[in-house]
């Protein structure tokens, strides 16, 4: 069987035992506290929740059959947090960044019998493993371990040996919490599981096979995991059996597909054991070596440092064949490489590819070219890679542009520095981090193969310092560490009522000072803090008769929001009684920018694509700034077609709601971002069914209220990250007539109608280029007199003529062409030139022959010594170089 038939033939086998076909869901997991989708239970964990009806068939749109059962085959990555393969990727032949899980799932329907027979049915009948290879293990806790020895796994297994002729005793291992009890989480759906491994040893003996299982050993490894879940982990470490129990089992489907193909068939075992033998990556194998014109011989190191060619040639075949895959797959489904959470890792996943490719002496801008081979071997299953293959080509194009221009140049600072060295300096790692844009584990990964190591804890702490440094330039970490010292355990947060009523009846509990400023904090409050990109609300307070005005609102870490206040007449106390009005006029201009920020993400997403995501965010009562993760600029069209949309959408004042649920019955489609940290209960803000994000700011009642948007501005902030500036409501019409008074203005100083000023300035760019033309023709005439007449003056000596004078030139670049054509007419000798521009700018050049660099005269040295004496420097090669000064008043002198 070819991988693709191994694959097919798992989902054909559910298929008939009555399981739905799900397709596998995105890399991009629902939970933004998730960094990658990691097993193939991650789609179904809110069924194992019980918050949704295990109805798979209408919610995965897959195709039909019980909604009770599952299967498939679903992409997965373990590059980052718990789950982390990456630097054991390429030094072994079973490691991967990105695999894919076979897996099939009860939801309340069979069981361990059906799960186990199935299971073993599929391997000794369906594919053809000899069942005395392989081995079962059952949960035997240890004291102090949940639940209790699985007896009916037990017996199920015992019968399935027995019918073999096998020994049970020998082919079931117990395994304790560590290896066979499964949980979710602290609390929640849990239970044993069942391993198969599978023997690879060249002798079956079943005694040696045993020792092999749970071992970490290359021949004998774990190819399926059948977990039962039917207990709920309590909150006080206690276990209560599921009303419905679960089947959740996974599949390495590399792991498998390379035994077959590495043992032909499972007939022979002697072949040292790879997944990167089955003919998935033989696509990729087949390109990386039409470019590096090396040979794929398979060897696996065993160190890491001192490795022969072949292992260095090896190793780097493995890691661009994984790494080409997993950045194929995380583009297509929407991860651009970035600088934070799990964008970054994906970066580092390419750089880390990158810079293997350059074992292989391979230049950079050749990852894009694998592309090509991953959607060979993969696009027929996941159809994503086929639809987005110009996109993803596309972003790998421009991240290897733009790490490719500091990668020589960090290898060089990083070589000169190894040698002799014992300990890379954390000083170095950090530069390299910083500047060149090494992740560290590159930097610790060109220490390791040269013997050496990297002092990381210096690193990380010039990293906090770098940290600490942004910190302190936010206005929220200095009111924090203003407030740092109090008690937070009795600190109520401020209760706010700000998104119902912008005025408060409530009372003052506290008055903090800081060495400059004075906020105060009340029980309720109609005013917004700053955050979430959104500013602070400004306004006004009444406390016992005296007016006060708040100039801004922030939140410190207990949940307390602070007024900054102006000026106070009078000390005031807590328990005073309050009145909070929000300035009304500017809260509804920060309200049409927000509501703005999140219409415009929606027509990004719709006119770039779904791999945009938000990076960060500013809404404030005049504009509104908005970055998100893309690759290249977007185009003046995009960017029209963009603005179009939205305003399309404020024509149609759409309501938009807020409301609070719990994070995981958010609506299906909501936004959520990595690295945010949502609580149980969300708000989702929902602008006519078509935006829906999770946000806790402040918003209009219908889009019509925004009355127009118009973009800005558009650029790069950062590698792989855009930054778009908008305006609404009375902003963009402040815009719109600023723009247009120009243009009047601009018409009216040319001297014609506005609505023909582009052609006039047509007219007068072509008048301009001709004129430049002319200009150009009458230089180079004047140029040709003076290098005549300055050639007439050469003085000879030894055969070589000398021209050195001082020139008026309208540039220095003309200093240039006078030179060359001097010496042209001389033939051999030596051409000087200088110019002054203004007192303090001078410029000189030099020219000379082969004849008099032959005699010692080398163009180079005469100006570096010449701008030596007047206060500049210059140099070049033998036979021309060019130099600056500051001193005019003495360029006659120097060159006479």
């Amino acid at each position: 069987m070819t991988s693709a038939e191994i694959r097919q033939s798992f989902l054909d086998f559910f298929a008939s035992q009555g399981h739905t076909i799900v397709p596998s869901s995105s890399l991009l997991p629902d939970s933004p506290g998730l960094l990658f989708t990691n097993a193939g239970m991650n789609q179904f964990v809110p069924i194992f929740l019980g918050e949704k009806a295990p109805n798979v068939a209408s919610w995965a749109g897959a195709r039909p059959a019980k909604d009770t059962r599952a299967a498939d085959t679903q992409k997965c990555i373990r590059a980052g947090g718990k789950h982390n393969d990456l630097e054991d990727v390429g030094y072994d032949t079973y490691h991967h960044t990105l695999f894919e899980m076979l897996g099939n799932w009860s939801f309340g329907d069979y069981f361990k019998q059906d799960s186990l027979t199935w299971g073993w049915h599929l391997l000794t009948k369906v594919w053809g493993i000899p069942a005395k290879r392989l081995f079962a293990t059952v949960y035997a806790p240890k004291p102090g371990d949940p639940s209790e020895f699985d007896t009916e796994a037990n017996a199920i297994w015992t019968e399935l040996f027995k019918a073999e002729g096998l020994d049970p005793v020998l082919h079931i291992v117990h395994g304790n919490r560590k290896d066979n009890f499964w949980q979710m989480g602290d609390t929640g759906p849990c239970g044993p599981c069942s391993e198969i491994h599978f023997n690879l040893l060249v002798d079956d003996n079943e005694v040696e096979g045993r020792k092999g299982v749970n071992s970490s050993s290359p021949r004998c490894i774990e190819i399926w995991n059948h977990v039962f879940i039917q207990f709920n982990a309590n909150a006080d470490g206690t276990f209560s059996p599921l009303a419905a129990k679960h089947v959740d089992t996974g599949m390495g489907f590399e792991r498998v597909a390379g035994i077959y193909a590495n043992t032909k068939g499972f007939t022979d075992f002697a072949p040292e054991p790879s997944n990167y033998s089955a003919d998935v990556f033989a696509p990729l194998f087949a390109k990386i070596t039409e470019l590096s014109g090396k040979t794929y011989l398979g060897t696996v190191p065993t160190k890491r440092e001192g490795l022969t060619e072949q292992e260095i040639t090896d190793v780097a075949f493995r890691v661009l064949a994984d790494h080409a895959r997993t950045i194929s797959c995380s583009i297509a489904d929407g991860i651009m490489p970035g600088n934070e959470g799990r964008n970054y890792v994906i970066r580092r996943i390419l750089r880390r590819g990158i810079l293997y490719g350059t074992k292989l002496g391979l230049k950079t801008g050749f990852f894009e070219q694998l592309v090509a081979p991953v959607v060979l071997s993969l696009g027929s299953v996941f159809p994503e890679l086929v639809e987005r293959q110009d996109i993803i080509r596309r972003v790998i194009k421009s991240e290897e542009e733009s790490f490719g221009r500091t990668l020589d140049r960090g290898l060089a600072i990083f070589n000169k520095a190894a040698v002799g060295a014992s300990v890379i300096t954390g000083a170095l790692a950090f530069e390299l981090y910083d500047t060149y844009g090494f992740p560290l584990d590159m930097t610790q990964l060109l220490a390791t193969e040269r013997g050496l190591t990297v002092d990381t804890e210096e690193f990380e702490r010039l990293m906090e310092e770098q940290r600490n440094r942004g910190r302190a330039s936010t206005k929220k970490e200095i009111i924090v560490a203003a407030t740092e010292g109090a008690d937070t355990t009795e600190i109520k947060p401020t209760q706010f009522t700000g998104y119902l009523s912008l005025t408060t009846e409530t009372t003052l509990i506290d008055v903090v000072k800081t060495e400059k400023d004075t906020y105060l904090v009340f029980e309720a409050t109609p005013f917004y803090a700053e955050m979430g990109g959104q500013v602070g609300d400004t306004g006004e307070s009444l406390i016992n008769g005296q007016l006060v005005h708040i100039t801004d609102t922030i939140k410190d870490k207990s949940g307390r929001y602070l007024h900054k206040v102006a000026k106070l007449t009078t000390e005031l106390s807590s328990g005073s009684k309050a009145t909070l009005s929000v300035d009304a006029t500017r809260r509804r201009a920060i309200n049409r920018h927000h509501t703005a920020t999140h219409l415009l993400h929606w027509a990004l997403r719709k006119v770039i694509g779904t791999h945009v995501r938000q990076a960060g965010s500013l809404n404030t009562p005049d504009r509104l700034r908005f970055d998100f993760a893309h690759f290249e600029s977007v185009t003046p069209a995009q960017l029209r077609e963009i603005e179009g949309l939205v305003n399309e959408r404020i024509l149609e004042n759409a309501t938009v709601t807020s409301y609070e649920t719990d994070f995981d019955k958010k609506p299906e489609g909501t936004l959520a971002f990595f690295g945010e940290k949502y609580g149980k209960t969300v708000r989702v803000v929902d602008a006519g069914g078509y935006s829906r994000e999770l946000c806790g700011g402040t918003h209009v009642s219908t889009t019509g209220e925004i009355g127009l948007v118009k973009i800005v501005s558009e650029g790069a902030v950062a590698a792989g990250t855009r930054r778009l500036e908008a305006v609404s409501g009375q902003a963009a019409y402040d815009h719109v007539s600023s723009v247009e008074s120009q243009l009047a203005a601009t018409a009216a100083k040319i001297g014609v109608p506005l609505s023909q000023l582009d052609q006039k300035i047509d007219a007068l760019l072509a008048q301009k280029a001709e004129t430049d033309k002319k200009l150009k023709a009458f230089e180079q005439r004047a140029a040709a007199v003076l290098a005549t007449e300055l050639a007439a003056k050469a003085v000879t000596t030894d055969g070589l003529a000398r021209v050195s004078a001082v020139v008026t030139v309208e540039a220095p670049e003309a200093l240039r062409e006078i030179g060359s054509q001097v010496l042209a007419k001389l033939g051999e000798g030596v051409v000087i030139l200088g110019a002054a521009f203004g007192p303090e700018k001078v410029s000189l050049v030099a020219f000379a022959s082969p004849a008099a660099i032959k005699a010692g005269h080398q163009a180079g040295k005469i100006i570096s010594a010449l701008t030596a004496q007047l206060g500049g420097k210059g140099g070049g090669k033998p036979d021309f170089a060019m130099g600056g000064g500051k001193d005019a008043a003495k360029l006659a002198e120097v060159l006479g």
